[in-house]
């Protein structure tokens, strides 16, 4: 019986602490894909010397940078204008992620990396963005 409520215990503190570790794996592959789509995006600004504008952004974003392979982010671009002089990528939590503390990933053209959510502090984002 002892032996029992010993395992019992170790479940219980092992479980949350694995489930995190694996959360956080999945957190680097949504920061990955933001960056690759922030790459992609900054070659072709190089190209053609702009952004993609509002209208190109939901056409020419190509669909490969649209999701991380284990399909628990979804990447979405929004241009912050018409103009093509910046833009906003975004990693959606989705499936087994959904949950995450940390919500949803941005980053900007000028490298400003943040959190969706409104209420997410600066620490919160530093602790996302660096495990």
């Amino acid at each position: 019986m002892i032996v029992v409520a010993v395992i019992g215990i170790l479940s219980a503190i092992a479980l949350p602490s694995y489930q995190e570790y694996i959360r956080r794996g999945h957190r680097a592959e949504a920061r990955a894909g933001l960056l690759q789509a922030a790459h992609w995006l900054e070659r072709v600004a190089t190209a053609r010397g702009t952004y993609l504008t509002t209208d190109e952004a939901a056409t020419n974003f190509p669909a490969a940078l649209q999701e991380v392979p284990s399909k628990r982010y979804a990447i979405s671009l929004e241009a912050t204008d018409a103009q093509g002089a910046g833009y906003t990528l975004t990693a959606t939590p989705q499936n087994g992620q959904a949950g995450d503390k940390c919500g949803a990933f941005t980053l900007t053209q000028a490298g400003a990396r943040g959190l969706s959510a409104t209420t997410a502090s600066a620490e919160l984002v530093t602790d996302c963005w660096s495990r």
